[in-house]
């Protein structure tokens, strides 16, 4: 079996949710449970920190991958989704899967599929766990699908679990909410494992929090322990202080990483390595140094603020960004106001089961649209996108394809203008140059 073969049947034998929605969502953990039985429970032979969250889960995961490969450990990453290709998804060291590993993994499972009929979540979980454990990882850092008490990673008994903010998304499955939400969020919780959140909100912190002392798991709020200061942007560096406890911890601190939205996740991470490093896990200072600096080299991470191009040689400058929530543009659309520009243009596409209206809503009237839709099943059709935007007010053009949107916006943008390119993951995924 080819890569292409391997890639293909897992694309398109197996429900996914990212092309086709609920369709593809499983509401327990018994089918992941029997294939991970059938490859000999490689699950169980890991160390593991578990990251669930509405938002900054895969922020979070990565800078946690970066720090813990430059203090040494050999490192397996999870996420999900991918952008430009399946082995994205599955990491050690920053390193992709290969792709010759991932036709042989296909080619054993094959009996699976038609024993157990997984969804692609399902199988391209135990293939990440089967990696894992074949090459002998130290410590994995794996990142929840959707929701935490019934995603196919919560097989696993972590040294650590995190919780990132919460908010509204994924209704249908996880509850209408956030103190719904964060309950499903809070399934991952095990026994006598510790637990760090970030959550903002008092009142669901307190579900967290006892949800964690129902299982005598140590609980930690991350702004009780770190303050993270931003203090100027330093390209392609974004710098900070950080404080343990009201003392200076770390000066000027480099990160590899935009958005205002990330010192969150930085307090996060702070927290989480104060806690490992109780674990016998232990992190040096010049590991927290490098691993910052390294994010995307080290996890591959893209797409979180990221300038894809900047302005220069008659160039406009191009940031993109995978939010794809009222939460998330809740910290993008201030992000925006802080940019300088003659015009902003936005490449904006939806999928069909969020309403965006709410976040149409929050972007500026002053721009100008280029609607848009992704190549996949559960894309918002851009005609449907287009008349949310004219009940709104936004002067737009809608554009079948991606690719389509992405030179009209390059043709139209003048040097000293603003692209953003946004709104769904796999319109992000589709713009060449990210």
């Amino acid at each position: 079996m080819t890569y292409e073969e391997a890639e293909a049947f897992l694309f398109e034998r197996l429900p996914m949710y990212q092309r086709i929605g609920g369709a593809a969502y499983k509401k327990d953990l018994s089918n992941t449970l029997a294939i991970l039985n059938a490859i000999d429970n490689p699950h169980l032979k890991g160390r593991y920190i578990h990251v669930a969250g509405t938002n900054g889960k895969g922020s979070t995961s990565s800078i946690l991958a970066s720090i813990l490969k430059e203090a040494g450990y050999k490192v397996g990453l999870y996420t999900s989704p991918h952008l430009k290709s399946f082995t994205e998804r599955i990491r050690i060291n920053g390193e992709e899967i290969p792709k010759a590993k991932v036709a042989e993994y296909v080619e054993k499972y094959k009996v699976l599929v038609d024993q157990f009929q997984p969804s692609f979540f399902e199988l391209t979980t135990a293939m990440a766990f089967d990696y894992f454990a074949e090459e002998n990882v130290d410590i994995s850092v794996i990142e929840v699908g959707l929701g935490g008490r019934l995603d196919s990673t919560n097989v696993i008994v972590p040294e650590l679990s995190i919780i990132t903010q919460i908010g509204l998304d994924h209704q249908q499955f996880l509850g209408d909410t956030t103190a719904e939400i964060v309950k499903e969020k809070a399934g991952i919780i095990k026994e006598n494992v510790p637990v760090v959140t970030s959550v903002v909100e008092s009142e669901l912190r307190e579900i967290i929090q006892s949800i964690a002392t129902a299982h005598d798991a140590d609980y930690y709020y991350s702004k009780d322990l770190f303050e993270v200061e931003f203090l100027r942007i330093n390209p392609p560096y974004w710098q900070y202080n950080v404080k343990h406890k009201a003392k200076l911890l770390f000066e000027s601190i480099e990160v590899a990483l935009g958005g205002s939205y990330q010192l969150q996740n930085l307090q996060t991470v702070f927290t989480a390595i104060h806690v490992l490093n109780k674990r016998d896990i232990k992190i040096k200072e010049s590991a927290v140094f490098d691993g910052l600096k390294n994010i995307q080299k080290n996890s591959g991470l893209k797409g979180r603020w990221q300038v894809v191009q900047e302005k220069g040689a008659g160039l406009p400058r191009i940031i993109a960004d995978t939010g794809h929530n009222l939460s998330a543009f809740d910290h993008l659309i201030p992000m925006l106001q802080q940019e300088s520009f003659e015009h902003l243009h936005i490449v904006f596409g939806a999928v069909n089961d969020k309403d965006p209206t709410p976040i149409l809503e929050l972007l500026p009237k002053n721009a100008f649209y280029y609607f848009t839709q992704a190549q996949i099943p559960r894309a918002m059709p851009v005609d449907q996108l287009k008349e949310v935007g004219d009940v709104l007010g936004l002067k737009s053009i809608p554009f079948e394809t991606v690719s389509d949107a992405w030179k009209k916006v390059n043709e139209n943008a003048g040097k000293n203008d603003l692209i953003f390119v946004g709104g769904s993951t796999f319109v992000v995924a589709e713009i060449p140059i990210i």
